[in-house]
């Protein structure tokens, strides 16, 4: 967690550990202290207020830091609850820490797995390198420990893997087989189970057996309706076909035999008649019987076997019937010897389900279970003790035409769709899912995964009492006994060696670390993972004496002296002082310059953004062709030797594509001119009346004010009159009035003005012309 005050200069990481108002350095206890300490927790690690006593702990896992000493970027595994199978995760870390009672196996390199107890404040220090694989993170809580096909939680419970069960895991649940505890079939009410199991079906599954729709000696349809066997109806508690039905009775053995002729209702167990049909009374001789009437004619003659009364006389019965009272087939009382209904040579009824009974007379039913039957060979003399059930009802086994319950010793269930038992091959005391697949063997052999063997092979062991041959826990490449406590590395084969060990792949078994080491990957005092002393710390998988600073403050848990954790922090005290002139001075100079370039800027600017306008107008008049880059260099050359600025020749303007009508430019240019004239005409005016306005005397120095090589006028200014020279500049100009010049004059001022052509000189000469008409009104 790190720990931080607001308006501090410096944080403070703090690792796993108890902190109190006592804890040092200064700096840290300062912040522990401060009442506006907050803490920032990394990843696994919980947060909460800054409390003392403070505790700082991982959460059951491991984490990864991507730098050494738990620095930089980290990353959390936390303690898995289940086992999740044969799978591992990468890791890119320089140091990592576990938490308390936490092992992980990683793989590290070319190395198949190295066991960590210990946090790693520096994989660079081991002894080992390479890409880091984690393969399986336990708590060491557990006592025993659990086997590979589980998992010990914190709580120091085992958590198993699907299908094993047991205190270590060590065993599989019911229904499970094998050394890997795989399920039995889906279809398998009952199977061969357990670590030694071969997984063969002992009971099948029946999905429609007559529980599932509240029947007894019936079939189930896909509706949830039964179907009773012949003889049977629903009881009195609404289990269908739980009692005979009219006409039957239920025997000793629990199926229901039909009555005896001329009975429509029996006793149940004696079967003795109760209700003799009509026709027939009571045998004296036997309770089950019912004799037939005898039938006398209306004149009081009886009428013999086979023939029936037809009023006055006696008239011949069916051939089918041995007594009959009518003359068809159908008014047989006892049939004839093979006449009424035909049975087949199974002795079935034909058209039923029913087995011809020959001492009846009648059709009887097959059983209470069997859903079809038969009498091999069937003839006149067959009894019906001789019938063999063919079919059952389901959840039930044909054996020896007999449906049973489960299949006798030395047979077994041929397949889940014929419920038959067969019987075993003679080599088999007892056999599943073939005849040769032998659970347990005659003659005194062992039966091993189905084969009858004399020895056992490698990886089982002989169980005298069942005669089989078991197999070692899953963990054990041999064994003693069956039990996981029986096992030949010290009754147990573990996951991983003890803290103070390492596996040794030559022995096979768990080795002792050198003494200098606290936990190891290997013999000798150079594969050191932890230091067993708490004055050293690990350099190239060696232990050495820390010297930290002089002492021997080692951080416990972690391997490190503490002054390798600690980056000191140093603040720079900042004197006050006064400045200096030179330094007051450069400083005001720069803000004049800056002030000074500011104001170039602005100027600069508000030229350019004057200059828009007439640029503007002549560009659009195509009178101003100043961004030529003939007319550029030509001014170049000019302002690089000094020259004056000669003046622009423009181009006469092209007329319009209206041959009659002036354009806008032509017209410009034609005002121009004409004014240009007009103003050298009162040029040559004024040249004249000055003669007569200035006296002889003054009338020199006046004319020496006339500009010949601008043709202007030079009033006197304040150069002039200080220096005694007359100034060589054109005269101000001033505005002028806006009604002096037409509409289209003022759209030409911006062309007037750029070439000294505008309002101003408009003025000079309006001021020129007042000065004449004075001179004359003066005359």
């Amino acid at each position: 967690m790190t720990i931080s005050v607001s308006g501090a200069q410096t944080s403070a990481l703090l690792l796993p550990g108890q902190y109190t108002t006592t804890t040092d350095p200064e700096l840290l206890h300062a912040l522990l202290t401060s009442s506006s300490a907050s803490l920032s927790p990394s990843t696994g690690f919980n947060s909460s207020s800054v409390s003392l006593p403070l505790s700082v702990a991982l959460e059951l896992g491991l984490a990864i830091y991507s730098n050494t000493l738990s620095g930089g970027p980290a990353g959390f595994s936390s303690l898995l609850h289940s086992p999740v199978g044969n799978s591992s995760t990468s890791l890119s870390a320089q140091s990592l820490t576990l938490s308390s009672n936490i092992w992980a196996a990683i793989n590290v390199g070319s190395r198949n797995c190295v066991v960590f107890w210990d946090s790693v404040p520096d994989f660079s220090q081991l002894a080992v390198s390479g890409s880091l694989c984690l393969v399986v993170m336990q708590s060491s809580a557990c006592e025993p420990a659990c086997s590979s096909n589980g998992i010990c939680t914190s709580s120091g419970t085992c958590s198993c893997a699907a299908g094993f069960t047991g205190a270590s895991c060590e065993s599989c649940e019911s229904g499970f087989f094998g050394l890997s505890c795989q399920a039995c079939s889906s279809g398998c009410l009952d199977c061969d189970d357990g670590i030694s199991g071969t997984g063969k079906c002992l009971a099948f599954n029946i999905t429609n057996a007559p529980s599932s729709c509240n029947c007894l000696n019936g079939e189930c349809g896909s509706s949830g309706e039964c179907s009773c066997n012949a003889g049977w109806t629903t009881a009195d508690n609404g289990t269908a076909c739980a009692k005979c039905a009219s006409g039957f009775f239920l025997t000793s053995t629990g199926d229901c035999k039909i009555c005896e002729i001329g009975c429509s209702a029996c006793a149940d167990i004696t079967g003795d008649c109760q209700t003799c049909k009509s026709g027939f009374t009571q045998d004296a001789n036997d309770k089950t019987k019912c004799d037939v009437e005898p039938t006398t004619t209306s004149s009081g003659t009886v009428c013999p076997d086979g023939s029936f009364s037809s009023g006055t006389t006696c008239s011949t019965c069916s051939p089918s019937c041995q007594t009959c009272n009518g003359a068809t087939s159908n008014d047989c009382i006892i049939c004839a010897s093979g006449s009424c209904i035909t049975a087949d040579s199974n002795g079935v009824c034909e058209g039923t389900g029913l087995i011809a009974d020959n001492d009846k007379k009648e059709c009887d039913t097959c059983g209470a279970k069997c859903t079809s039957c038969g009498i091999s060979g069937f003839t006149t003399a067959s009894t019906v003790n001789q019938l063999q059930c063919t079919g059952c009802l389901p959840g039930l086994f044909l054996s020896n035409g007999s449906c049973v319950g489960s299949c006798p010793a030395g047979t077994f269930i041929s397949s889940q769709a014929n419920t038959t038992c067969s019987v075993c091959d003679s080599s088999c005391s007892t056999c599943a899912g073939s005849s040769t697949f032998c659970l347990t063997c005659a003659n005194g052999e062992l039966a091993s995964n189905g084969q009858c063997v004399s020895t056992c092979p490698a990886n089982t062991i002989a169980a005298n009492s069942t005669k089989t041959c078991l197999n070692c826990h899953p963990d054990c490449v041999s064994c003693s006994g069956t039990a996981f406590n029986q096992l030949l590395n010290q009754g147990r084969c573990l996951p991983v060696c003890g803290k103070s060990q390492f596996f040794d792949s030559t022995s096979g078994s768990c080795q002792a670390c050198d003494s200098s080491c606290s936990s190891c990957s290997g013999s000798g005092s150079s594969n050191c993972l932890s230091c067993s002393s708490s004055s050293q710390v690990l350099k190239g998988g060696s232990c050495i004496s820390a010297n930290c600073n002089g002492t021997a403050d080692v951080v416990t848990g972690l391997g490190v002296c503490l002054s390798d954790l600690v980056v000191p922090t140093v603040v720079t005290q900042t004197s006050s002082k006064h400045l200096q002139w030179w330094e007051i001075l450069l400083m005001a100079l720069g803000c004049a310059f800056i002030f000074l370039a500011v104001i170039w800027c602005w100027r600069r600017r508000a030229r350019k953004q004057r200059a828009k306008r007439p640029k503007a107008f002549a560009q659009a008049k195509n009178i101003d062709q100043s961004t030529s880059w003939r007319w550029r260099l030509v001014r170049f050359g000019e302002k690089l030797f000094g020259h004056r600025a000669s003046k622009r020749v423009y181009p006469e303007p092209t007329p319009d594509a209206n041959p009659g009508l002036d354009s806008e430019a032509l017209k410009l240019m034609k005002l121009r001119n004409a004014e240009e004239a007009r103003h050298n005409q009162e040029t040559e005016k004024l040249m004249l009346i000055s003669d007569y306005q200035y006296p002889p005397e003054k009338r020199s120095n006046h004319l020496h004010t006339v500009d010949s090589a601008a043709n202007r006028l030079s009033g006197p200014s304040l150069y002039s009159q200080v220096t005694g020279v007359p100034r060589n500049g054109p005269e101000a100009r001033q505005p002028v009035k806006k009604d002096l010049i037409t509409s289209r004059w003022v759209q030409a001022c911006p062309l007037y003005l750029r070439h000294g052509k505008g309002p101003s000189s408009l003025l000079v000469h309006t001021i020129t012309t007042f000065q004449a008409v004075l001179v004359v009104l003066r005359f």
